[in-house]
């Protein structure tokens, strides 16, 4: 495992910030008096893990050939040096997500199954959301079933008919059933 390269960081973040806006701060130092421990990423391979730094120190001691995973998966790089979020980590975003879509009880399934939330699907969301920011979708009991980006503006998404695109699907927590053969592989 290595640090990430200032390039790296600098993708990682903005994609990032993205979905978290200015609370990405929180998630590499815990706000003052919070007595949490501090958080770091680090690359192994194409994969982005976030850790503990007490950890991310233990595991300098293990040679990056025997090092499989550390910490949560947040996402990978590909060849052309973008980042992928993984559903992994939806946990880690969620509670510092500046935008939110909560879909209704008839709409939790087409999500789950890979499909967009419509507007008849979408129960409320955050007010003054631009079109093309990131979103994460919770479901009427505030669970988060995934993330998405937005299609229209919330000014724009009154107004559309109910078959209309909201939001545009990133990922799901059905992804854990769907691909579960090649989630985690290497």
């Amino acid at each position: 495992m290595r640090e990430l390269t200032e390039e790296e960081a600098k993708v990682l973040f903005s994609k990032l910030a993205n979905y978290t806006g200015r609370s990405l701060n929180n998630l590499i130092a815990p706000p003052e008096g919070d007595q949490t421990e501090r958080h770091v990423f680090r690359l192994q391979g194409s994969r982005v893990f976030y850790l503990p730094l007490r950890l991310a120190n233990y595991a300098t001691s293990i040679p990056r050939a025997n090092l499989l995973s550390a910490g949560t998966i947040i996402g990978k790089f590909t060849k052309t040096m973008k980042f992928r979020l993984h559903i992994t980590a939806l946990s880690i975003i969620a509670p510092h997500s500046r935008y939110k879509v909560w879909i209704k009880a008839n709409g939790e399934m087409p999500f789950l199954y890979g499909g967009n939330v419509l507007k008849a699907h979408a129960a409320r969301w955050s007010e003054d959301c631009p079109e093309h920011s990131g979103v994460i979708v919770y479901s009427m009991n505030d669970e988060p079933l995934g993330f998405g980006v937005t299609a229209r503006s919330t000014a724009e998404a009154k107004k559309l008919e109910p078959t209309g695109i909201v939001v545009f699907r990133q990922a799901d927590a059905g992804e854990y059933l769907r691909e579960e053969d090649s989630l985690f592989t290497a």
